[in-house]
């Protein structure tokens, strides 16, 4: 039985070798919707571990807590959302009070009405990720480590001091060949004096890890910016009790915006935990898209698979009477023909998975994304390949068998 198969994969591969532009050209489709599928995988699957890194990086203890609700939206937010009143100072000091659960909870402030720029001498960064915060900012953020210099402490923060810890992507740019720490750059005009450096956080987005951190005290904010309203809150939970510190911080906050017990609440908080999970549920509606359409280019290259294999059955009914009359069996004819139509297909499958690698390699080296071809979409696309060929070589191979030997001897 094993000599019977071998010898069938031998004259399959033979007759491939025989017409090479011919076979090629059949599989492409299914060598491009390998490749597709692929190359998905691979880039999700690097995507959705930066991403990953990137969240989980901000501390699996924490919680961040807003006015606005988390996750994608399309177009403007819903009136209910614009209409909630922001968060507030003492709305942290409650929590931090009121939450026996809560380590430790610190509030930052941002102004949105304008676009915020540093400068220093001709260089400028614009687009900053640009808030007031309290000392204790780098505490609760287990990715706000300091790379050079330190962070502001209390007294500067109540003393309203001029200075300023900015990202390390901000300090590359504004002093690439310089020490940051010490120099005075204008932020919206205003001077400030660096005393700290942030070390660039692990992951991010996309593969684009860039740190455009600038944070100066919450007071000097709040002196420099008057107008500035919008506040949120990152809590930090003791250990193992994330949950128990979410509820009460929950709990408080209901009672201090007025909600109605029967009322959904008017502020939104979320775990890293939470966000990880809505980031899955995108990429995994993301990777259901891109399956459907390469698989109607598998569908594609199946189509084109039966039918060159019923041209070659057609061209070669002589050699399959001569192969019936000396003793070949239906099965024999049928197993050549689909041994023919999988290993055409497996091999455009091997070349879709050598294509898709080459573009995986040629993304990790020309970004800092982590794609990597994962080995089930390995196996996946091997099993595929090989699975069109099985199923759209049917027809032909049953054809084939069902010839009747003393017509396909006389077939001209």
């Amino acid at each position: 039985m094993a000599q019977d198969y071998r010898e069938n994969l031998f004259l399959a591969l033979d007759t491939l070798r025989a017409h090479k532009l011919r076979s090629f050209l059949t599989v492409l489709g299914v060598v491009m919707a390998v490749a597709v599928i692929m190359l998905v995988a691979a880039l999700l699957a690097g995507f959705d571990q930066t991403v990953t890194e990137a969240i989980t990086g901000y501390g699996a203890d924490t919680a961040f807590i807003s006015r606005f609700d988390f996750g994608p939206r399309v177009g403007q937010r819903p009136k209910e959302e614009r209409e909630r009143k922001p968060l507030t100072l003492e709305d942290g000091e409650a929590i931090m009070e009121q939450c026996p659960a809560v380590k430790q909870a610190t509030v930052w402030i941002v102004w949105w009405e304008q676009p915020h720029k540093v400068r220093y001498k001709d260089s400028e960064v614009i687009g900053i990720e640009f808030r007031g915060a309290f000392p204790n900012f780098p505490e609760v953020y287990a990715n706000a480590t300091m790379k050079q210099g330190r962070f502001f402490t209390q007294a500067e923060n109540l003393h309203r001091e001029k200075v300023v810890v900015i990202g390390e992507d901000v300090s590359d740019a504004l002093f690439p060949n310089l020490e940051a720490v010490g120099k005075e750059l204008l932020i919206d005009g205003s001077s400030f004096l660096v005393i700290g450096v942030f070390e660039k956080p692990k992951g991010g987005f996309g593969g684009n890890d860039e740190d455009k951190r600038v944070v100066i005290p919450y007071y000097t904010f709040r002196k420099v910016y008057p107008a500035a309203y919008e506040q949120n809150i990152r809590i930090q939970a003791e250990k193992d009790k994330l949950d128990l510190a979410v509820d009460q911080a929950r709990d408080v906050l209901r009672r201090r915006r007025n909600v109605a017990y029967d009322k959904p609440d008017s502020f939104s908080i979320q775990t890293s935990q939470q966000a990880v999970e809505q980031f899955h549920a995108i990429v995994g509606m993301i990777a259901l898209v891109m399956v459907v359409l390469a698989s109607i280019g598998l569908l594609i290259g199946g189509v084109g698979v039966m039918n060159i294999m019923l041209v070659s059955v057609t061209e070669r009914t002589r050699e399959i009477g001569v192969r019936k009359a000396i003793g070949a069996r239906r099965r024999d004819v049928v197993w050549q023909f689909l041994l023919e139509a999988m290993t055409l297909t497996g091999i455009g499958g091997i070349i879709g998975m050598l294509l898709a690698g080459g573009i995986v390699i040629l993304v990790r080296a020309a970004t800092e994304m982590k794609a990597t071809v994962p080995l089930w979409a390995v196996l996946a696309g091997l099993t595929v390949s090989l699975s069109i060929g099985l199923i759209f070589g049917v027809w032909p191979a049953m054809k084939a068998a069902r010839l009747d030997p003393v017509d396909a001897l006389r077939y001209e």
